[in-house]
């Protein structure tokens, strides 16, 4: 039976955020909507280490992180509709709550409601601040957990729900497809993603970095071809009126050069960045630089969009590139060091649950 104490390996610190603890928290108010879902597996996200290490400002203490959480569904509210069962396997992503009234979530876009709760260290409404998924169980509103087909592993599945979808709804929103030239910049941990579902949606991929050290990974991946830009700085001549897309997924946007990028692009190409940084950087550009190209940014991506992306990896038999390590106080630990040193290829997922907190 679930208890409404859970565990968890939580921050108790910013300055000392890569020692975390193992701690007890109380679990939000069961409400009528609401599912409680045992954890097996849950991704580590670029954010989760900009919230641990108080690069977006200080969180109340303890913070548990994580939101790309997968798990049994083992308790559902009075109210429950949306046919989730117990026994379910699910996903929750980096989105918990939003007021599903809204034209915005009316028209799947939850992410932009002005009542979004993040899955940890935002409060909801009745002050309850949201933890999450380096924990045993994780309770949220039904609408914002979504199925796992049954042939994607949940060590593949965890890091969909937050980065892969993050660079999927640009992807989907903005015409990627057969007959379109994509640029991915930034190959990392969403960025690698990028490249898999731009390929798979039938686009001529170009993978974008600053030098020739992940060419090799970056062609295994499907991409078509290859720019290392500091190699080639004034790239976006060479590339002129070349790209549709470019969906830009470095997590700092301090070496992308905008007065350089926008040359690459067609008339009505589309230039959108993924990337949340520090909060101290500012983007610059030339606005004469933008005639007839747009800039914007995205955020997240909606459950509906979620469940297209899962039923895309699900067809095409997609295999992103996930390393995985084990929950607790070490595993964490490992993860933010590596994860603070660039060394991982591509994703990290906590799994061995049962074995931590059971």
């Amino acid at each position: 039976m679930v208890q409404d104490m859970f565990k968890g390996i939580a921050v108790v610190d910013h300055k000392d955020w890569k020692n975390p603890k193992k701690v007890e928290f109380p679990a939000k108010t069961f409400y009528d909507n609401d599912i409680d879902i045992k954890i097996e597996a849950c991704g580590v996200c670029g954010s989760d280490i900009h919230c641990a290490a108080g690069h977006w400002g200080d969180k109340a203490m303890p913070l548990v992180v994580g939101h790309e959480i997968i798990g049994k569904v083992v308790k559902l509210g009075s109210k429950c509709n949306t046919g989730l069962k117990v026994g379910d396997r699910v996903g929750v992503g980096a989105q918990v709550f939003s007021c599903l009234d809204c034209d915005r979530c009316k028209n799947n876009n939850e992410p932009y409601c002005p009542k979004f709760v993040t899955t940890y260290s935002q409060p909801y409404a009745d002050g309850y601040v949201s933890q999450g998924g380096y924990a045993n169980f994780v309770r949220v509103h039904e609408h914002f957990a979504v199925k796992i087909p049954e042939n994607i592993p949940s060590h593949l599945a965890a890091p969909l729900l937050c980065g892969g979808i993050t660079v999927y709804s640009p992807l989907l929103r903005n015409g990627c497809g057969p007959g379109k030239k994509v640029g991915i910049v930034g190959i990392g941990g969403i960025g690698h993603m990028g490249v898999l579902f731009a390929k798979a949606m039938g686009a001529e991929v170009y993978a974008i970095s600053r030098s020739n050290a992940k060419k090799e990974d970056a062609m295994k991946l499907g991409a078509d071809h290859y720019i290392a830009t500091k190699e080639d700085p004034d790239w976006g001549t060479k590339y002129f009126d070349t790209f549709d897309l470019i969906v830009v997924c470095a997590s700092s946007l301090s070496d992308i050069d905008f007065n350089v990028m926008p040359r690459a692009m067609k008339v009505g190409g589309r230039i959108v960045s993924i990337s949340v940084p520090e909060e101290n950087e500012v983007l610059t550009l030339k606005p004469f630089g933008l005639l007839g190209v747009s800039i914007a940014n995205s955020m997240l991506g909606s459950i509906k969009e979620i469940e297209q992306l899962l039923k895309l990896v699900s067809e095409k038999n997609i295999k992103i590139w996930v390393e995985t390590l084990p929950i607790g106080e070490a595993g964490v630990k490992e993860a933010f060091e590596r994860m603070d040193k660039g060394d991982v290829r591509y994703r990290f997922t906590l799994v061995d649950y049962e074995k931590e907190f059971d």
